[in-house]
């Protein structure tokens, strides 16, 4: 009989062991950051990224994937961050490690014309600078140089557009 108390009793600690261990499984897998998007090696030519992630402190973004030199967003949700045509390496951080993502934003050169009543809007609708040259018919008239969302209006009948730093 004192044996059979014994058994039951190692075979409750048994359990109750095995019940912590699996809550503390499941505890530290609910606490790892959890990144989600955007996914790894995502290339795209906007430059407003959506960040999207679970039980992270701090968002960081460099341009290397050694993170000598990072930027580091404190953050409690999914943030929007407006980043400039290059590769960046990200990863979130909070109480363990976690992943290393990498992210391309493309340079995006868009310029559009709008008719005005002595010539055009000339609007830089892409993700970098641009030096563009006005002609008039075959004559280079002007140049000048738009920012990105920036217009200017000009008087021409062609308009060349290309990167600033081109």
């Amino acid at each position: 009989m004192e044996i059979n108390k014994i058994h039951l009793i190692d075979g409750t600690i048994i359990v109750i062991t095995i019940f912590a261990l699996i809550g503390a499984i499941g505890y530290v897998g609910y606490v790892n950051p959890l990144a989600i998007s955007p996914a790894d090696n995502f290339i795209t030519g906007n430059t407003s990224v959506l960040f999207s992630f679970e039980n992270a402190e701090n968002i960081l973004i460099d341009d290397n994937p050694e993170f000598t030199s990072p930027e580091t967003i404190n953050v409690r949700d999914s943030l929007v961050v407006k980043l400039s045509p290059g590769t960046y390496y990200w990863k979130v951080q909070g109480t363990l490690k976690n992943e290393i993502r990498k992210l391309t934003i493309l340079s995006e050169v868009d310029l559009k014309l709008k008719k005005t009543g002595e010539g055009y809007e000339v609007v830089n609708s892409g993700n970098v600078a641009l030096n563009v040259e006005v002609y008039d018919n075959e004559t280079l008239t002007g140049k000048i140089v738009l920012k990105v969302d920036e217009s200017k209006n000009v008087s021409g009948t062609k308009f060349i557009g290309g990167m600033e730093n081109e």
